[in-house]
């Protein structure tokens, strides 16, 4: 699957408790939302044919490279989902259509003073990790293909595999199927440029209305392991979206499991 056409999108703020352990909460004090609970806004992490930073496609697959800088970098295990994006004749997104899913690592550094989200989010060609499998979507909405599938992820070190996110139900996204479509409907057609956030719309004129687009939809909350250490080199890491009722959240290859696995250099 050649994605390199693909806007990359994600979601920020949209599981309980992930923006305060990651000590990015303060970036978004600012940033008026309609519900307590709603996430905070989308952001880009690459820009096809794009003459910044934003322009390398970011996305590995069996390696994680960190900055050839000291920085604090942390696996943000999520959910990618490729939407088809539907525009009218003034070139508004009216729809997206949800094809597939998959295990994306959002490796993000922490980083203060960055004056917008997608400045902590990629700098090589191995910045962040993306399974190689994909599970189709019947429908978008309750009662289809991912009702029943989960989320977690582990990081080996030293020969010792730790939890390093909580084991999530993709049901426990603050906003999910219809009500997350038409929030990231409005958000790429009405988000301005404030504060951590861009205008999504802006993206999507300079990037020449690309027709499809990665979004990830948000780091899952981290477990203890997760939350107190920082990526080093030679970390194992695994992201599992895996069918709760036929399979537990092992790493262990089997069917309806999906697992990115990476290495640090």
């Amino acid at each position: 699957m050649n994605l390199t056409e693909t806007i990359g999108l994600g979601v920020a703020g949209n599981f309980a408790h992930h923006l305060e352990q990651a000590g990015e909460l303060k970036d978004f004090e600012n940033v008026v939302t309609k519900e307590a609970n709603a996430p905070k806004g989308i952001f880009p992490f690459y820009l096809p044919n794009s003459q910044s930073f934003l322009g390398l496609y970011p996305i590995g697959r069996e390696k994680l490279e960190l900055p050839n800088y000291e920085c604090n970098a942390q696996v943000e295990p999520e959910v990618a989902i490729l939407f088809d994006i539907i525009y009218n004749e003034n070139m508004e997104v009216t729809n997206l259509v949800a094809k597939q899913f998959t295990a994306f690592n959002d490796c993000t550094i922490r980083k203060e003073g960055a004056k917008k989200i997608s400045e902590k989010k990629s700098w090589c060609a191995n910045s962040k990790g993306m399974a190689k499998e994909w599970i189709d979507i019947d429908k978008f909405e309750e009662g289809g293909v991912m009702d029943n599938f989960h989320l977690c992820s582990f990081l080996k070190r030293d020969g010792v595999l730790y939890p390093y996110g909580i084991d999530a139900p993709l049901l426990g996204y603050s906003y999910f199927y219809t009500k997350l479509q038409n929030w990231l409907i409005e958000k790429m057609n009405e988000q301005k440029d404030f504060g951590p956030l861009e205008d999504i719309a802006m993206h999507l004129k300079d990037t020449n209305y690309p027709n499809q687009a990665i979004i990830t939809i948000g780091a899952t909350a981290y477990a203890d392991f997760g939350e107190k250490n920082y990526l080093q080199s030679k970390d194992e890491i695994f992201v599992v979206v895996y069918d709760a009722q036929k399979g537990k959240a092992d790493i262990e290859e089997a069917e309806d499991k999906i697992i990115l696995h990476q290495r640090v250099v």
